[in-house]
C-alpha cells in the first residue's frame, strides 16, 4: 500500500517519519544563530518572542533558556504535543495556523528554518506576513530565516539516498512552476510510503514585494547564521529583518 499526501505540510510534518528523515539537524549551529540574531536585534532580558512553526520546539527551548518568555506554535498537532513536555512558566507551545494574528504583542516573531512558502493558496504567504506585523510591539522585530532559493537552484542534487534508522529514503529534487519540490518515498514495516515537500522559491526581489504589500519595512539582510552580508550567488540562507 503506498501512502500519498497532497496538503503535504499538514499532514508530512505530523508523521515520525519527517523527524526521523531530520533528526540529525545541527542544534549547535542553531543555537548561534539564536545568540547573533538576539543580541543583535537587543531584545530585552525578559522579552517575549513568539516562534512562528515552531516544529518541536528546539529553538523555542533554547530561546526559553537564554531568559525569553517565548510562545511557540505550529500547526502540527503531534509536534506540540511532544514539545509540551518542554513547557515551564516562561515557555509555552499551542497549535496554531501561522497565517492568523496569534492576537497578543510580541518583542519579537521568529518565523526560522524556511517554515514559509509552502501553502495551497499563494495569499497565505502575503497574510503571514501581516499576521507577523500584528503580532509585534511598537518596537518588535520580525525575522524570516528561509532559504536563499537562487544557491539552492544552482546547487540542486537531484537525487540521492539516506538511511535514518534503518530506514533508506529516496529523495528526488526538482523545480516546476516556480516551487522546489523534494519527493520521498521509502519503505518500513513492508509497506510503501511517498510524501512530497514543496515549497515557493522566493527571492529577496519576491519578498521585498510580499512586505510592501503588507506595509512592513525590511530593515537588514543576512546571508547566514553567523549575520554575515548577503550574496544571493553565495549565501545559504536568506535572513530578514522586517517591522
Amino acid at each position: 500500500m503506498t501512502k500519498n499526501t497532497t496538503q503535504w505540510y499538514a499532514s508530512w510534518f505530523d508523521t515520525p517519519y519527517y523527524h526521523i528523515l531530520y533528526k540529525d539537524r545541527d542544534h549547535d549551529e542553531a543555537q548561534v544563530f539564536m545568540d547573533n540574531l538576539t543580541n543583535y536585534l537587543n531584545l530585552p532580558e525578559d522579552g517575549e518572542i513568539l516562534d512562528l512553526a515552531c516544529g518541536k520546539g528546539r529553538h523555542s527551548v533554547y530561546l526559553n533558556s537564554l531568559g525569553f518568555d517565548v510562545t511557540g506554535v505550529d500547526l502540527s498537532e503531534n509536534s506540540i504535543a511532544y514539545a509540551k513536555q518542554f513547557e515551564n512558566k516562561n515557555l509555552h507551545f499551542e497549535v496554531h495556523d501561522m497565517c492568523k494574528p496569534f492576537n497578543k504583542k510580541f518583542d519579537a516573531v521568529f518565523n526560522l528554518f524556511t517554515s514559509f512558502g509552502y501553502f495551497e493558496n499563494e495569499t497565505d504567504n502575503l497574510k503571514t506576513i501581516q499576521a507577523i506585523q500584528a503580532d509585534l510591539n511598537d518596537f518588535g522585530f520580525g525575522v524570516i530565516d528561509f532559504m536563499n532559493s537562487d544557491f539552492v537552484i544552482n546547487n540542486l542534487v537531484p537525487e540521492d539516498s539516506k538511511t535514518v534508522e534503518g530506514i533508506e529514503f529516496h529523495l528526488k529534487r526538482y523545480v516546476k512552476d516556480g516551487y522546489l519540490f523534494k519527493d520521498i518515498s521509502f519503505e518500513d514495516n513492508g509497506e510503501k510510503f511517498q510524501f512530497q515537500e514543496r515549497v515557493r522559491a522566493f527571492s529577496l526581489k519576491d519578498f521585498e514585494t510580499l512586505f510592501e504589500k503588507a506595509g512592513v519595512h525590511l530593515l537588514d539582510v543576512f546571508g547566514d547564521y553567523k549575520l554575515r552580508k548577503f550574496d544571493k550567488n553565495s549565501s545559504e540562507r536568506l535572513v530578514m529583518i522586517f517591522k
